[in-house]
């Protein structure tokens, strides 16, 4: 690995050596399927290809919130992507999304199926068809959204900036470390000033921007990501632990952290849901002897 200090980028760049880190051997710089995978389906008509990170979190949460809320029409079979073993690359998996990434949706409800990924497309779309967790209003909606997208827009500075060269890149760069660190705890200043005039996000009523910030700053907040929650002192911010407290008190949030997830304690996992009875049956510790 060349000396941080002393690299000179080429005039052309080219993949010619090794990258490293975490996610060295599923890193490529070209897009498309590398095998031939078909996706599995389930009975309902919401099938969810996905994992349990952050991003797959804000859409099994979703999914939960509306069964909770009565919404009978949301019931779904949650399968489980492994992106760590490439499962994203199967060419099923790409036909959906071919930008590779979880969570993917297919809504086969209707006389042609649907695809949507990108996970805020997602949570507006569920939203829409169910009429649920998005206000009506035009000033609400737009706050709403608004916060959404700030959401899609500040992930990638925490998660492929922050989260990579704290955790995963191979040698550490003290200049990467300490750009994103602040940007990062910017991030969190404004959710904590948000917060202490809000119960929610978007205002006094629970929403889809709830739902897509919770698993990155909730996580952040209680320091389960990156292990870096002394690093970046989140006990600060007051108002985000409040919040994060709040939503994590919700039984349907409790339900949707768990779909898809593969990692923590086994009794925190579901790799796959396709009932609600699974969350009392247990059925990752059957799957996991069976992947």
């Amino acid at each position: 690995m060349t000396d941080a200090s002393t690299y000179t980028p080429p005039k052309i760049w080219t993949a010619d050596k090794e990258s490293g880190g975490l996610f060295a051997n599923i890193n490529r710089p070209v897009s498309g399927p590398t095998r031939d995978k078909e996706l599995q389906r389930g009975v309902h008509p919401l099938q969810l290809y996905s994992m349990g990170t952050p991003n797959g979190v804000k859409v099994t949460v979703m999914l939960e919130e509306l069964l909770a809320a009565g919404h009978t029409g949301a019931e779904y079979d949650a399968w489980l992507i492994r992106i760590h073993e490439g499962d994203q690359f199967g060419s099923g998996f790409v036909e959906i999304n071919p930008n590779s990434k979880i969570p993917a949706l297919v809504d086969h409800s209707g006389a042609a199926p649907i695809r949507i990924f990108e996970s805020g497309a997602i949570l507006v779309y569920l939203a829409e068809k169910f009429g649920a967790f998005l206000p009506t209003d035009s000033a609400r909606r737009a706050e709403c959204l608004s916060w959404l997208f700030w959401q899609m827009g500040s992930g990638p500075f925490l998660g492929g900036g922050f989260g990579h060269f704290y955790a995963y890149a191979p040698l550490k760069v003290e200049y990467a470390i300490d750009r994103y660190a602040m940007e990062v705890k910017r991030q969190m200043d404004v959710l904590d000033k948000r917060l202490a005039d809000n119960e929610y996000i978007a205002g006094d009523e629970y929403t889809i921007a709830d739902m897509a910030i919770w698993p990155w700053y909730g996580s952040l907040a209680k320091g389960l990501l990156y292990d870096a929650g002394e690093f970046l002192q989140v006990q600060e911010y007051k108002n985000v632990q409040r919040w994060t407290n709040q939503l994590a008190e919700r039984p349907a949030v409790r339900r949707g952290r768990m779909v898809n997830r593969t990692m923590g304690e086994p009794s925190s996992q579901l790799h796959e849901r396709h009932d609600a009875g699974d969350f009392a049956t247990k059925t990752q510790d059957k799957l996991a002897t069976s992947t």
